[in-house]
């Protein structure tokens, strides 16, 4: 049985209309049950029981119930509000038996938190014989071991009961793409909240964080679990791409340890990572420390920490205080998935080998070396080696000499916690230099997040947020065998440095390849690996051979146009490579077919130049070898065709959303989209990957990955399509499908590089594209498994290689149709290829003429034939074709026609030119000189005379000389020749008398005649020669007296000899081999030459058409919005190149506006396109626009450039006219405004324009407008226009803006107001309203933007423009004229000001005997906290039934109701034109203060116009008033002096005055208390602006701002919502909650009714009834269920507040204003909570202000006897090899240090007991309010201040052991929180380690009380000590603890140890055994306890003993004499 008691919810969202009727029901394996719905409650409790019958089927780990919150309905379906999932996991696995659920937060159907919660508790009784499956629960663990990915730090509804795993692992999703990829200003701020757990005794632990280069510290702390609170701040500015690579590292150091382990443990992370959370933040997690050297070891610790990153814009996260820490358990909190243990795991990589790698080395010594005949081997100078850096650690493999494809076959290991918080593991390719540093060859990256799953990326997708199917889709990192490609600066080897160098380390997109490295990685779990670097063993080796086998492919690009060329120049010449195959300067592989011919471009008549390729398109054709991955790009391609389907669909749907479609066709559209995607997901399946070559471990888990997920969202698409009803929910769920797609689309095992094509002018490379490979790739697969663009045109625009100025210039714009597919596959190309292929052999004939002759021998160094180069040598006789290819026909002669381009090709006016030079003798007379016409360069030329006028040309005007030159009147310039110049180097205009020589330049202008035959329709020499001057580039086709040289193209067509059809064309491998037999072996190896021989002289292979397709094509431009500002007078004055294909137009240039509409129809007559019209409609060429600002001087500039796809109509009867869309403008990447256009394309029948549309209308001679259809419908509008006045104008040239008028713009229409006479006295305008009538659109998305100018009055008539604005919507200003005519926008005050001034004082009771006893319980600040909800710091107040008041977290303006205060006039910022820096942000110079009204008007001009809106304005004149401004208190602010801290106080200024509170400053504080209240007075509207600062104080240097905040006090004072001064809750005469405002209640609700245009209030029944706008109030209905205390004001007062209080007016309040600082002017540094009450002095005194001054903390003292000890570890052997402890306690308080007590010493106690009878009193200051207690100390002798630190109050017993001549030995401690004392035990036997909680499991809620409410507390406490991370009990502790304040103190007295006054309880000396003494000083004691004690019996027996030696001794010593007396007998 499975019982769920489901008891309550709290905080559900309001609803539109009133509160919800919450029923839950409880989803269990599809059985669903509810309780009962609960009338309108938003905190409902249920207290409902729901049963589940199991039917004998136990749980399993996998088993969850669904809790589901819905609306009850009556009729309909119920609402959602919100659901969760609960994991039942430690039911089955039956730890427990009941599971409590507390506060499980709920989420909506997008998985967002809603900040509802639910409650509950599930018991489960297993069914009966039920088996619990422990192993399941170990696979459980398992699998979340493994999981990839990190969540969101389990902020969301998860259920965290002990040992809960928690929440599925939520894939996160990135949130940097809105991120401009600029350097940019960011603050990182790190609070390292407290430690937990930390290891080691006595330590003193401290905390370093480091962030991009910056390390701050937190100060240095005592114990195992210190409490640090400190906040920092980094301040960054660099790349977002850059600093989300970058990593915070937190490091916990022992400060007491001198040694190098200090070290205790350490955590990393990606900034990256955090910025990817919600809100960019994460709060209060705790993150596990390790230890970085040692990876087997475990947890080291536990930090609490809080992160976020904040980009520009970003509001910083509001951090809520814990009520409880009791609820503060590590684990449910640690920062990871929970139940996912941070693992050790060891990266793999196997770096097997790479190819392809270019020369990096200088080849002198090659060169050396061929000169002695060795071999020259140039493509093997580089010194290859890998890096691979992650996480900070770096490995590398060997270095291989000297070789471009190297083995490495080398295994990089890389340790790592898992799941990494890094994400990316960066490649890199090294060239070793043994001299110089190391080179970089290439770079690219491993994103973990790509190649690991966490299995959460297929949740989360379902409509609904809970669904069946558990997803167990993770798997850990894995990639390969597999090819990765590097990328970076071209290959060409130069000795000079590499200006691209950037790009190889991966910064930029790189521009061509450079090679590719084959690797593997794996992931190990446990085990640690021997070596980080270690040899790959052979099997492995064998094992991906497999993978490296190759196919052949094919790709073949035909070029169809190349256009939009900015300037002419050297011949251009297009090369396509794929990997190596098609670089023409890379000897490696064989040439190919892989360049065009070359092409000189022409003028397309208007802007641009193009190449003139005509009818034959030139062709390239390209084999090469690559591994076969089509099961991998198939896969993509599908998805991306899918995916591009849906981004199509939902483009349209949020265009027709944005467009406001009616309903139908919305529908329609949506339905459209849904179908469209089901058909797909059903219609095209993933490739399976059975018997596929090359697979992978990853492929396989991402074949799975991607089958779920299109499942689920093919579940998600159906259950949309059955229940939608909204179609902008719909749009999010979407949009997260589309993301989901795009993200399955990346693939990061690509092999096959990229196709790049380079566009080369002459030899140089100078543009490139990157096309990836599966775009164009063909698939037998499917038709939709087809590159996007495979066989199809696509429009490419060429990029720089690392363009400084991102893509402002376009070097050209190519149109080519690309195919790339498997070489058994080739024929597939026949049905993709269009026209007829040709390939041809070609060779030129030079001549030179010499003495009018020509012939062969003036060639100098050319040959007599060669390529079209004319370096290499040629012969007819060389070529042979190439096998399965056979000449057809002959060679013969075939001119170029597109290297013949002469200069006035594409232009309708040249001008031609000759110089006409003469030289003397210096001093002499001026003669003709030998050459005497020549061309700029000093090259022979025809003279005047001999030129005539070209075919098809008139002459407009003789020869005349050049005047506009640096000549003198003449047109002559002179120069002086030097030798060996034959010619000067430089000119000047004026003549010297050593000047030698002498030009001008004669000049004379044609015109070309409209429709004549012209000179090159001629087809020029018969012989087809072309000539030159001089041998080059430039030749012409007719000959001409001064060419000197000559040469002919010979041809020779070849055809396949086997094959049919385009596909022949990749035959062409290896080019027309040379017959070198003939040449002899000249110099070097045959080989050698002959590379050089067909390296030059690959076949030429064109497409040729032979129909082309006339088009009519119609560009509508209509007008463009925000363009940028590139003039001073702030605006510019733009126009557009619009360009077609080869073709292109201008429109006329609007002056001086960003929002220029040009209305112009740009009609390009026969637009010639060669190719299929069908294949042209589904992918046509793009209308390009370029948008210029017209300069009188220089340059002009470009705004920006925009495309449009035209509409393709291929038969005249397809309706329709395209629809006018505003297409984005960029600039340099970055958005630059919006230009409104259309295009349509018609094809043209044969000689039939009669089809066409009609001619729109003209404007003046050329212009043509926009038809009707076409342009928007209009309608007559009228714009009000409240201008109401200036603020804060800055200067203009320096001088002040005196005399201003504002010009109001719109349309084509503008109005002006009157001069404001004196800025200073009064800066509003003096006629307030003007009127415009404007014809508007009716589309809103149509509607041009409202332009203001402000322009001021200056001496000598000038009249600059000194400031603009442009409001882009005029949305928000629409409204109905007719709705409410009094709604007028004035406030109550403003209302008063027009009345006479009445008896408005405020009459206060003297009743204030009972105020001073209340004084000291209930203060300002009881309210403020019992308004926050902090109600333990506010007790006595809630009781009294007092006012609360709103505390906003943000700003009052930022308050939705209140409208941000505009509600009478917005504030718009002015601004001016282009700043000097060229930064982004144009620099604000004022504000105009004004609002706008718009509404139709009537077209009939005999119907009255509506009535005008903004009447009855309040008098716009100046007025003091007096502002008081209260500032509670400050959070998080930015630290500004060294040690992190700052030292903060108040600086207010308004308008010249201004209070610096210096006195009063705060020291080291970020949240200071400041509780101050300032009165000023004022004049509005100078004054408007108050701006409060906060600044540190520094006693030597400059104070700095931390920040400041501007309030606008005339928007507060206009605004009628009231919000000059808050509406308390209750109207009180007396009392802490005095009204505090001028007027009363009820004349307020007077005014209220009179600018509502309501009759005036009237009070009934002695002011207990009121009727008001038609409703009536009851006292008794408000004041119901409220206490009545004695500070309330009259009935009639209170009814008419409270009537009041519901009329939306700003209530009492407290806001939260954001600081901000010029330093960093996006990023906040900090907030502060305050407000501004404003009294207008006109309308008398206000009321007594409040007394916000900040709590003191009051004294207690703890007084702690220490009574006796016992099982203390004996630590000592005494001399008599005892073992003994001399034992003594010592205590301290943390933060007061200084104050530690110690007892006497029991010395020498032999069982572990000691007595003492000591007491140890501390005393702190303490706050009961918050429970912290205050220290304030210095932190270094040398500080100014004390700091002031709130800590929690604990004490700290611990037991040492007495040592006379070395340290004190420390046996045990124990750390008591007075808050949650731990219970002590009675008796010393019931006292064990088990009653000190160790962080595992939780603490049972009994277990702990607080001191401060039971005063005193007695018992038996145990002392422990870690030895090698386990707890070691070293004693226990008798003590009585008891806490009293400083009254109780002075009545109950108590000294120190037993020290007088020894009372309260007396303490008596200690009866300790006799055996205790100190042996040093008691002698006798000594003797008696130790020494005779031990041993007695040595010393009787040493007695006795000696007793008998003296009686042997004296035997000995009596008996010689005895003896010898015996024998002589002397007496005898």
């Amino acid at each position: 049985m499975l019982r769920v008691a489901v008891e309550s919810a709290a905080g559900l969202p309001k609803k539109k209309l009133g509160s919800p009727d919450p029923v839950a029901s409880v989803v269990f394996k599809d059985e669903k049950k509810k309780t009962k719905p609960i009338n309108s409650e938003l905190n409902p409790v249920w207290n409902e029981t729901l049963e589940f019958d199991l039917k004998g089927v136990p749980l399993d780990s996998s088993s969850y119930i669904d809790v589901i919150v819905k609306d009850h309905e009556t009729l309909g379906k119920d609402k959602l509000i919100g659901s969760a999932n609960v994991s039942l996991k430690d039911l089955a696995s039956s730890q427990v038996k009941s599971l409590p659920v507390k506060n499980l937060a709920l989420l909506d159907e997008n998985g967002k938190n809603i900040g509802a919660t639910i409650s509950m508790t599930i018991g489960y009784e297993p069914p009966a014989g039920a088996v619990t499956n422990t192993q399941d629960q170990l696979d459980g663990s398992m699998a979340g071991g493994e999981e990839g990915d990190v969540t969101d730090g389990g902020g969301q509804g998860t259920v965290t009961s002990p040992g809960e795993p928690g929440q599925k692992l939520r894939p996160r999703t990135r949130k940097r793409h809105n991120l401009a990829n600029k350097p940019q200003d960011f603050q990182i701020r790190v609070r390292v909240i407290e430690g937990r757990q930390l290891p080691g005794n006595n330590i003193k632990p401290v905390v370093k964080v480091h962030v991009c280069g910056e390390t701050h510290r937190t100060r240095i702390r005592k114990g195992n679990n210190p409490y640090f609170d400190e906040i920092f701040f980094f301040n960054i500015n660099m790349l977002p791409s850059e600093l989300f690579d970058e990593i915070i590292s937190f490091r916990v150091y022992n400060s007491n340890s001198f040694r190098a382990d200090c070290l205790m443990g350490e955590f990393k992370l990606d900034i990256g990572y955090i910025y990817d959370e919600p809100a960019h933040c994460i709060m209060k997690k705790w993150i596990l420390l390790n230890d970085p050297d040692d990876s087997s070891s475990g947890a080291k610790g536990y930090l609490k920490v809080s992160m976020f990153v904040l980009g520009t814009g970003d509001e910083p996260p509001v951090e809520k205080k814990e009520q409880d820490n009791d609820k503060d358990d590590v684990e449910s909190n640690l920062l990871l998935p929970a139940g996912v243990a941070l693992r050790w795991v060891t990266l793999r990589l196997k770096v097997f080998r790479a190819e392809d790698i270019p020369q990096m080395d200088d080849s002198i010594t090659q060169t050396i070396k061929a000169a002695f005949g060795g071999q020259e081997n140039k493509k093997n100078l580089v010194d290859p080696f890998v890096e691979a850096w992650f996480a900070g650690k770096k490995l590398c493999t060997q270095i291989i000499e000297k070789n471009a494809n190297p083995e490495w076959n080398q295994q990089l290991n890389l340790q790592v916690k898992f799941p990494s918080m890094c994400e990316r593991i960066k490649l890199t390719v090294f060239d070793w230099d043994r001299l110089s540093g190391n080179d970089a060859i290439g770079t690219t990256y491993l994103d973990l997040t790509k190649v690991a799953s966490s299995g959460g990326e297929t949740e989360g997708i379902n409509y609904k947020s809970y669904y069946t199917e558990n997803s167990e889709m993770g798997f850990l990192p894995a990639f390969g065998p597999c090819y990765i490609n590097l990328y970076g600066s071209p290959r060409e080897f130069s000795s000079l440095s590499d200006p691209y160098e950037d790009l190889n380390l991966g910064k930029g997109e790189g521009a061509a390849y450079r090679g590719r490295i084959l690797v593997e990685l794996s992931t190990k779990l446990d085990g640690k690996a021997d070596k980080s670097v270690e040899e790959i063993p052979s099997d492995d080796l064998l094992v991906v051979q497999k993978y490296q086998r190759r196919r052949k492919y094919c790709l073949c690009a035909v070029f169809h146009s190349a256009t939009m060329i900015q300037e002419p120049g050297e011949p251009i010449q297009f090369e396509v490579s794929i990997g190596n195959y098609g670089n023409k300067n890379d000897l490696t592989c064989k040439p190919l077919a892989s360049t065009t011919q070359y092409s000189c471009a022409v003028f397309d008549g208007n802007n641009y130049y193009y190449l003139p390729w005509a009818n034959t398109k030139p062709v390239i054709a390209i084999t090469s070898f690559w591994e076969d991955i089509s099961h991998r790009l198939d896969s993509v391609n599908i998805i991306l065709y899918i995916s591009n389907h849906l981004q199509t669909n939902l483009s349209a749907l949020k265009s027709a959303v944005q467009s406001k479609a009616p309903d139908e066709r919305l529908v329609e559209i949506w339905l459209k989209l849904i179908n469209q995607l089901m058909e797909d997901i059903s219609s095209v399946k993933i490739p399976d990957l059975e018997g596929k070559p090359n697979l992978t471990a990853l492929d396989i888990q991402m074949k799975l990955l991607r089958d779920s997920v299109l499942k689920n969202i093919m579940k998600g698409a159906k259950h949309l399509f059955e229940e939608a009803t909204d179609v902008n929910k719909c749009l999010s769920i979407i949009e997260g499908w589309l993301d989901k797609l795009k993200q399955l689309a990346e693939e990061s095992q690509i092999s096959m590089p990229d196709v790049i094509i380079w566009m080369l002018r002459g030899e140089k490379r100078v543009a490139y594209t990157r096309i990836p490979a599966h775009q164009v790739l063909y698939s037998s697969y499917s038709e939709q498994a087809c590159g996007q663009f495979c066989g199809k045109t696509q429009t490419v625009f060429m990029k720089y290689p690392m363009d400084s100025k991102k893509g402002l210039k376009i070097p050209i714009q190519l149109r080519v149709n690309m195919w790339l597919g498997l070489a058994t596959e080739e024929k597939k190309f026949n049905h993709y290829a269009e026209g007829v292929f040709k390939v041809f052999a070609e060779l030129y004939e030079n001549q030179a003429q010499v003495l009018g002759k020509w012939g062969t021998t003036g060639l100098l160094n050319r040959s007599k034939f060669s390529d079209v180069t004319g370096k290499v040598k040629l012969k007819h006789e060389y070529f042979l074709p190439p096998v399965g290819w056979e000449w057809e026909g002959d060679w013969g002669v075939d001119p170029e026609k597109s290297l013949l381009t002469e200069a006035d090709a594409g232009h309708t006016d040249f001008v031609d030119e000759v110089y006409e030079n003469e030289t003397r003798l210096p001093g002499g007379e001026w003669k003709l000189a030998a050459e005497p016409y020549t061309d700029v360069n000093g090259e022979k030329v025809r003279g005047p005379t001999e030129i005539e006028c070209p075919l098809g040309w008139k002459w407009e005007d003789n020869w005349t000389f050049d005047g506009n030159r640096a000549v003198d009147e003449r047109g002559w310039e002179y120069g002086v020749t030097i030798p060996p110049d034959d010619k000067p180097k430089s000119w000047v205009a004026t003549e010297k008398m050593y000047h030698i020589h002498r030009r001008r330049r004669m000049i004379r202008p044609r015109k070309r005649i409209p429709g004549a035959k012209t000179a090159a329709d001629d087809t020029g020499d018969p012989e087809g020669w072309e000539y030159s001057s001089l041998i080059g580039w430039k030749f012409h086709r007719q000959q001409r007296s001064s060419d000197t040289f000559r040469r002919r193209r010979w041809r020779r067509k070849m055809t396949p000899a086997d094959r049919v059809g385009a596909s022949a064309i990749f035959k062409l491998e290896g080019a027309l081999e040379v017959d070198v037999e003939s040449k002899g072996d000249e110099k070097g190896s045959k080989a050698e030459a002959s590379v050089k021989q067909f390296g030059a002289n690959t076949p030429t292979v064109s497409c040729t058409f032979d129909q082309s397709y006339a088009y009519h094509l119609r560009v509508y431009v209509y007008q463009a919005r925000n363009l940028t500002s590139l003039d001073k007078d702030s605006f510019s004055d733009p126009y557009v190149h619009v360009s077609f294909l080869h073709h292109s137009q201008t429109t006329e240039t609007v002056r001086s506006t960003l929002n220029p509409t040009w209305d112009q129809t740009f009609i390009f007559k026969n637009v010639e396109i060669y190719g299929d019209p069908q294949s042209l409609a589904q992918n046509p060429p793009a209308v390009v626009m370029e948008i210029f600002d017209s300069d009188q001087v220089g340059k002009d500039e470009m705004l920006g450039r925009s495309t449009c796809i035209p509409l393709v109509k291929l038969n005249s009867g397809m309706d329709g006219s395209p629809k006018l869309l505003w297409e984005p403008v960029m600039h340099k990447n970055a958005p630059a405004g919006e230009v409104l256009v259309a295009a349509e394309l018609i094809l043209k029948a044969k000689g039939n324009d009669t089809e066409l549309p009609l001619v729109p209308p003209k404007r003046g001679e050329k212009l043509y407008m926009v038809p009707q259809g076409v342009r928007p419908v209009v309608q007559l509008t009228a714009i009000e226009v409240l201008a109401w006045g200036l603020r804060n104008m800055k200067t203009y040239q320096l001088a002040p803006v005196t005399s201003p008028v504002l010009v109001v713009e719109c349309g084509e229409e503008r109005v002006q107001t009157a001069v404001i006479k004196n800025m200073k006295k009064c800066p509003n305008f003096p006629g307030n309203v003007l009127l415009l009538k404007v014809l508007l659109p009716k589309e809103e998305m149509y509607t041009p933007p409202i332009v203001l100018k402000v322009i001021d009055h200056r001496p000598f008539g000038r009249k600059p423009v000194v400031g603009q604005c442009t409001i882009s919507s005029l949305e928000e200003f629409r409204c109905d004229p007719y709705a409410t005519i009094a709604e007028v926008a004035m406030s109550s005050k403003v209302a008063l000001m027009a009345a006479s001034p009445r008896d408005l004082h405020v009459n206060i009771d003297d009743g204030r005997q009972h105020l001073l006893e209340e004084k000291e319980t209930v203060d300002w600040w009881s309210k403020f906290y019992a308004s926050v909800g902090e109600r333990e710091k506010c007790r006595p107040y809630l009781d009294k039934g007092y006012d609360t008041l709103e505390v906003y977290d943000h700003e009052l303006e930022s308050v939705k109701q209140f409208m941000g205060l505009t509600d009478f006039c917005n504030t718009f910022k002015l601004y001016r034109g282009k700043n000097e820096s060229d930064d982004d942000d144009p620099a604000v110079v004022g504000e105009f203060k004004g609002s706008f009204k718009m509404y139709p008007l009537p077209d009939d001009p005999g119907v009255p116009p509506p009535p005008r809106q903004f009447i009855e304005l309040p008098d716009s004149i100046s007025q003091e008033c007096v502002v008081r401004i209260y500032v509670v208190q400050a959070i998080d602010l930015q630290p500004k002096d060294n040690n992190g801290k700052c030292d903060p106080y108040i600086k207010i200024s308004l308008g010249k005055k201004s209070i610096d509170d210096r006195d009063n400053y705060v020291p080291y504080a970020l949240n200071p208390v400041f509780g101050r209240m300032f009165e000023m007075t004022c004049f509005l509207p100078q004054d408007k602006d108050l701006k409060i600062a906060v600044y540190d104080f520094d006693l030597l240097s400059r104070d700095e701002k931390v920040g400041e905040t501007v309030i606008d006090l005339e928007n507060r004072l206009l605004s009628r919502f009231g919000s000059y001064c808050g509406l308390a809750q209750t109207y009180c005469i007396s009392g802490p909650n005095q009204w505090r405002d001028q007027l009363k209640p009820s004349q307020i609700l007077e005014q209220l009714a009179r600018w509502k245009g309501l009759s005036p209030p009237r009070s009934e029944d002695n002011g207990n009834t009121l009727s008001f706008g038609g409703r009536l109030y009851c006292l008794s209905d408000f004041e119901a269920n409220k206490e009545i205390h004695e500070h309330l004001g009259p009935p009639s007062e209170r009814i008419a507040l409270h009537v009041l209080r519901t009329q939306g007016l700003v209530p009492e309040h407290v806001e939260t204003r954001t600081l901000y600082s010029s330093f960093q002017p996006t990023l906040p540094q900090g907030k502060l909570q305050m407000w501004v009450d404003i009294f207008p002095k006109r309308l008398g005194p206000p009321g007594p202000p409040f007394d916000i001054s900040p709590r003191k903390a009051k004294k207690y003292f703890l007084r702690v006897i220490v009574w006796n000890t016992y099982d203390v570890v004996l630590d000592e052997t005494s001399i008599t090899s005892e073992n003994m402890s001399d034992i003594y306690v010592k205590g301290w308080m943390p933060g007061m240090e200084e104050d530690k007590q110690k007892t006497d010493v029991h010395y020498r106690s032999l069982d572990g007991e000691g007595n003492f009878n000591w007491r140890f009193v501390f005393g702190f200051e303490y706050l009961p309010a918050e429970q912290l207690c205050l220290v304030s100390k210095k932190e270094h002798f040398w500080s100014l201040d004390k700091s002031e630190f709130r800590i929690p109050p604990k004490l700290i017993v611990q037991i040492w052991d007495n040592d006379k001549f070395s340290l004190d030995d420390y046996l045990g401690a124990i750390e008591l929180d007075l808050q949650h004392l731990i219970n002590p035990a009675k008796t010393p036997e019931k006292c064990s380690l088990s009653m000190v909680p160790d962080g595992t499991t939780p603490p049972k809620s009994d277990q702990f009380k607080s001191l401060f409410d039971q005063k005193s507390v007695r018992g038996w406490w145990p002392c422990y000590m870690d030895k090698d991370g386990k707890r070691e009990l070293g004693g226990k502790v008798e003590l009585t603890l008891e806490i009293v304040n400083e009254k109780e103190a002075d009545e109950r007295p108590s000294g120190k140890g037993r020290d007088e006054p020894n009372m309260n309880p007396k303490l008596d000396p200690p009866k300790r055994p006799e055996t205790s003494f100190f042996w040093f000083s008691n002698p006798c004691k000594t003797c008696k306890f130790i020494v005779w004690r031990r041993f007695k019996w040595l010393f009787i027996g040493l007695v006795l003993l000696i007793l008998v030696l003296l009686f042997i001794g004296i035997l000995l010593y009596s008996l010689p004499n005895y003896i010898s007396m015996k024998i002589v007998k002397p007496y005898n």
